[in-house]
């Protein structure tokens, strides 16, 4: 595996992908377990934010301390990213949220963008690009175009699921990121889906299955 692409390994990470890729959990459960795994990836994905010194008083002195010196910016690929979200802003409240909306053109097979925000000052801020599943990849790499676009170069691509297919997509087209997954599955089916995978992440986090 590229050095930029980093597949986590931890006991509690597989236990929560259990019960995300069992087709017995309901909407609840499934959205929950979502949430409680992007909590967990948060140690992971943030290893290397820039600190800064800060002097506070203990009860005893004064000492030197940590803070993080990064604006961090997340920005979920509706809808499914969504579910990611509220995990990663449970350690990290400061963080700004923008979205991106993408869609699949039926003709030329390839996204097409219907929403897009950020903030302004976005280009400065460490950003985190979130969708649970790498499947093709395509999405996702026009997403990291779209940021790229508008100045921004500090991109963490944060899965929960990717496909090798995906990831050799992604590295192809952007070899300057990084990439962060819970689990790299077998390959896809025909219809772009992950082998064993989740099923569809985004109708099972709304219930729209």
């Amino acid at each position: 595996m590229e050095n930029n692409v980093n597949i986590l390994k931890h006991p509690l990470i597989e236990h929560k992908l259990a019960h995300l890729r069992n087709r017995e959990s309901d909407n609840k459960l499934f959205r929950e377990t979502l949430k409680e795994l992007s909590y967990l990836m948060v140690y992971e994905i943030t290893r290397d934010l820039k600190l800064k010194d800060v002097r506070v008083e203990t009860p005893l002195r004064p000492c030197t301390c940590k803070h993080i010196s990064e604006q961090v910016l997340l920005v979920p690929i509706l809808r499914a990213g969504l579910g990611m979200v509220d995990g990663i802003l449970n350690l990290i409240p400061t963080a700004k949220v923008g979205h991106i909306g993408l869609y699949r053109n039926e003709e030329t097979l390839q996204p097409k963008e219907y929403y897009f925000k950020i903030p302004p000052d976005a280009q400065d801020m460490r950003t985190f690009l979130l969708d649970p599943m790498l499947a093709t990849g395509g999405s996702l790499s026009y997403a990291v175009k779209l940021l790229k676009g508008r100045g921004i170069r500090n991109i963490t691509v944060v899965s929960i699921i990717a496909a090798p297919e995906g990831l050799e997509t992604l590295q192809e087209d952007h070899p300057d990121i990084k990439i962060y997954s819970a689990m790299l599955d077998e390959k896809l089916n025909d219809q772009g889906y992950i082998l064993p995978g989740l099923g569809d992440c985004g109708d099972r986090i709304f219930g729209t299955v």
